[in-house]
């Protein structure tokens, strides 16, 4: 909830593209359980304007939509996320900081005593020699390397570096017109969020994420690098469980209107879907004993939409610390 607000007031302040159109959660009566179970989640977090639709309300809002039970949350919404990196990374330089990309963390050392007198990088840029760098606070957000770049720092016990399960989210663009005004959720499934319906800023309709366990990350793997067995082509072969999934609650949809679009890696700290989903992982000195250090683990979605408030989190971490 922090996060969404502080998101809002940012893409406002910075000109970063986005709409607030609205999520509907969409189910049938063997979803009811699931949907309830969100409606109370979403209260105990603050959520204040999550309804439920009346059939009537439903049909008027998404008249191609099919759900016995429906809830509705007014305040989502999507954002380019290519033109928020960006702003970001002005904000970064506007503060004199620098973004290298094409970079590779090699190791961290601590300098003094558990790191009291900060960390001794050491960073390897594009097919350059490696590079030392020094830091007083070092934040590990690695994203799908985290659990790499921590087993590379000196001192971290592995006692405190989780292990990480790569789960690949596929997309299924929708080709030609569509109906729909807002985002549409099914009730979640094992392991995500269901194959739901999001918009982008142009208004193109695709379908996704699913969920394709590639298995354990290698904790020995090298951050930066080729990982492999992590493919991000999406196989046209799992477009007909989209259109099976989809038409649940969008019967008629075609299924051959259906094409390979995008997919991403997720880094889960579960390692099946039979596991309830894991919280973000935030550790500083008071959970791992290393001064100026903060790891970020399992960071996926929401990420983006939390990811304000996740800097706030680190920030307030950092000042603890000192």
């Amino acid at each position: 909830v922090e996060g969404r607000e502080l998101l809002y007031a940012f893409c406002q302040s910075h000109q970063v593209a986005h709409k607030q159109l609205g999520k509907l959660i969409v189910g049938q009566d063997e979803d009811v359980s699931a949907l309830q179970t969100i409606a109370s989640r979403a209260k105990d977090a603050g959520v204040e304007n999550l309804r439920w639709l009346s059939q009537n309300e439903l049909k008027t809002m998404e008249p191609e939509v099919r759900a016995g039970h429906a809830l509705f949350s007014p305040s989502t919404g999507i954002v380019d996320v290519h033109e928020l990196m960006l702003a970001l990374e002005g904000e970064i330089e506007k503060a004199g900081g620098n973004v290298v990309t094409q970079s590779c963390f090699l190791a961290a050392t601590p300098l003094g005593a558990s790191a009291c007198q900060g960390w001794q990088l050491d960073i390897k840029v594009g097919q350059q020699e490696s590079h030392r760098l020094s830091c007083q606070l070092l934040i590990n957000a690695a994203g799908l390397d985290a659990d790499a770049v921590a087993n590379r720092i000196e001192g971290l016990s592995a006692d405190h570096v989780p292990q990480v399960h790569f789960a690949k989210g596929n997309y299924a663009s929708l080709t030609g017109g569509h109906p729909f005004k807002h985002l549409v959720y099914p009730a979640p499934v094992p392991g995500g969020l269901g194959t739901h319906l999001t918009l982008n800023i142009a208004g193109e309709a695709q379908f996704g994420p699913d969920v394709e366990w590639l298995g354990p990350a290698d904790p020995s793997r090298l951050p930066g690098s080729t990982h492999p067995g992590l493919n991000y082509a999406v196989n046209a072969a799992r477009l007909a469980d989209f259109a099976t999934s989809v038409q649940r609650w969008w019967p008629s949809l075609k299924a051959e209107r259906l094409q390979p679009g995008y997919s991403g890696i997720r880094p889960k700290l579960t390692q099946n879907a039979k596991e309830p989903a894991a919280d973000f992982v935030l550790q500083g000195p008071g959970h791992h004993g290393l001064e100026g250090l903060i790891n970020l683990f399992g960071i996926e979605s929401p990420g983006i939409t939390a990811c304000l408030a996740i800097g706030n989190a680190v920030r307030q971490c950092a000042k603890s610390s000192t």
